[in-house]
C-alpha cells in the first residue's frame, strides 16, 4: 500500500474557516513600527552620515559613497549582450501598454455663462524609485517603476536600491536595467534609511515628492510612516496568488503557477479553490513532485504550510465570492470559459485568463504592471499606473456676471456652516442688490 501523502499546504472546506485564517494573519507589530521610527528619525538628524551607518549595519558594506560610482557602471560592459536585449523587448512592452493607458487621462474645461471649471493634469516633479535587493534582485522593478513615470513624463527620477554584500556594489542587472532606460541618478542605499532619505532628503539625496516600489515588510513599514510627507504608491504586502480551477485544469500547470509565488519569500500566499477534488488532490501530489527539485525549496515549503491553501467550494458562484472577498494581488481562472466568469470579478490587481497565461507573462512579458495591491487592497486601489505619477488641479474661472448670479447662493451655503468671511468674501465682490438687479435684468 502507498503510503499516505504529508500534508505540505493547508486544506479547507469552508470558505468562512479560511477567511477567519486570513484574518489572523493579519499582525500589528509594534516593535517593527518602534524600530523603524528610530531609522527614520537618525537619517533626519545625520543625512549622508546615517545612510553609510546603516548601510554598513545591515547591508555589511562599507561604502565611502552613496551615488553609484564609474567603477559600477564600467562593470555592466561584461555582461552579456542578450541581456540587454531581453529588458529592451520586455521594456518595450510595458511602454507600449502605458502609453495606451495615458491616451484616456487629458485636461479638460467646462464653459458656461461666464463661469468655467476643468481639471489641469500635470506629472509629479521628481519621483523615488525603490528597487529591492538582498535575497534577490529585480530588474523587472526598474522597468515597471520607471517606464510608466517616464510616459507620465516626471522630469526627475531617481532610484535607490541597497548594494550587494559580497560585491558592495548595486546588482548590474538593476544597473543595466537603468541603463535602459537612461536613469542616471542612481543610489547605493536600500532599507528604512532609503526611504527617509528620499522622503527628507540628505545632503546628497535631494527629497522626492513620491515614493514607488515594493519592498520588505521594514521599507513598507517605512512608507507608511513618510507618506504625508511624501506620496507613496501603496503599502505592499507579501507576494499572492489565488487560482480558480474546474475540472478541465491541469494539476502540473496549477502546482507550477502556486509554487511560482510560494518561492517569493516564506510568507507569500498560494491558494487554489475548486470545485472537484479530485484536482485539488492531484495538484498537492504534484507540489510535491515539482518541490523536490526546487532551488527554493524550502521558502516555498514554508510559505505553502503558514499562508497556502487547498479550498473546496460547492460551485463557481462560491469560489467568486470568496475570491471577491480575498481580493488577490494575481487571480488566474484556469477554467473551460473563464471569459464568463470575468465580470463576476470585482476585486483583483491583475486576472490571467486560461491555462496558458500564468502569472509570469504579466510580471515579465505582457506589459501591464505587475506592482499591484496585495493583503485586500485589491477591494480599493489598482496597479502601478501613469495616474500613480501624475496630479490634477482643478481651475475655476468666474466673470463678475456669473458670480453675481449665484452669489446670494454661495453665501447662504457659507453661512449655513457658520463661516461668516466666506460669505464675505463672495458680498464684497457682488452685493445683494447688484445680484438681484442682474438677475431681474435677466
Amino acid at each position: 500500500m502507498t503510503p499516505a501523502l504529508k500534508r505540505i499546504i493547508r486544506h479547507f472546506t469552508s470558505a468562512d474557516d479560511f477567511l477567519a485564517d486570513l484574518n489572523r494573519q493579519v499582525i500589528f507589530d509594534d516593535e517593527l513600527q518602534t524600530a523603524v521610527t528610530a531609522i527614520i528619525e537618525q537619517v533626519r538628524q545625520e543625512g549622508d552620515q546615517a545612510l553609510l551607518h546603516y548601510t554598513k549595519q545591515f547591508d555589511s558594506v562599507a561604502r565611502t559613497e552613496l551615488e553609484v560610482t564609474a567603477t559600477e557602471w564600467q562593470k555592466l560592459q561584461n555582461l552579456p549582450l542578450e541581456i540587454e536585449q531581453l529588458l529592451a523587448e520586455a521594456a518595450a512592452n510595458i511602454r507600449r501598454f502605458h502609453q495606451q493607458e495615458m491616451k484616456a487621462i487629458q485636461d479638460w474645461q467646462l464653459t458656461a455663462n461666464g463661469a468655467m471649471v476643468g481639471q489641469r493634469i500635470v506629472p509629479i516633479e521628481r519621483v523615488g524609485v525603490y528597487v529591492p535587493g538582498g535575497k534577490a534582485a529585480y530588474p523587472s522593478s526598474v522597468l515597471m517603476n520607471v517606464i510608466p513615470a517616464q510616459v507620465a513624463g516626471v522630469p526627475e527620477i531617481v532610484l535607490v536600491s541597497p548594494p550587494d554584500r559580497e560585491t558592495g556594489l548595486v546588482n548590474p542587472l538593476v544597473l543595466t536595467a537603468a541603463r535602459l532606460l537612461q536613469v542616471s541618478e542612481i543610489y547605493a542605499v536600500g532599507g528604512v534609511q532609503a526611504i527617509a532619505a528620499l522622503a527628507y532628503g540628505t545632503e546628497t539625496i535631494p527629497p522626492v515628492a513620491k515614493i514607488t516600489g515594493p519592498g520588505n515588510r521594514y521599507v513598507t513599514e517605512a512608507k507608511r510612516q513618510v507618506y504625508g510627507k511624501v506620496g507613496i504608491d501603496a503599502l505592499a504586502g507579501p507576494s499572492e496568488i489565488v487560482i480558480l480551477a474546474d475540472e478541465t485544469a491541469n494539476p502540473v500547470h496549477l502546482a507550477a503557477d502556486l509554487l511560482s509565488q510560494a518561492e517569493h519569500d516564506e510568507n507569500a500566499r498560494a491558494i487554489l479553490i475548486s470545485t472537484n477534488d479530485q484536482i485539488l488532490a492531484a495538484t498537492e501530489i504534484e507540489l510535491e513532485r515539482q518541490l523536490s527539485t526546487l532551488p527554493k525549496a524550502a521558502v516555498a515549503r514554508t510559505a505553502l504550510a503558514q499562508a497556502g491553501a487547498l479550498i473546496k467550494v460547492t460551485d463557481l458562484s462560491a469560489g467568486i465570492a470568496l475570491i471577491n472577498k480575498i481580493a488577490p494581488e494575481h487571480l488566474e481562472l484556469q477554467l473551460s470559459n473563464p471569459e464568463k466568469i470575468l465580470p463576476l470579478i470585482k476585486s483583483a490587481g491583475a486576472i490571467f485568463l486560461g491555462s496558458f497565461t500564468p502569472e509570469p507573462v504579466g510580471d515579465y512579458w505582457a506589459g501591464s504592471n505587475h506592482i499591484l495591491p496585495t493583503a485586500g487592497g485589491a477591494r480599493f486601489s489598482s496597479a502601478l499606473s501613469v495616474r500613480d505619477f501624475l496630479h490634477w488641479t482643478s481651475i475655476i474661472s468666474y466673470d463678475q456676471k456669473a458670480l453675481a448670479q449665484h452669489a446670494i447662493k454661495i453665501a447662504r451655503f457659507a453661512r449655513l456652516e457658520g463661516l461668516e468671511a466666506h460669505a464675505r468674501a463672495i458680498e464684497c465682490r457682488a452685493t445683494v442688490a447688484e445680484n438681484e438687479r442682474i438677475i431681474t435684468n435677466e
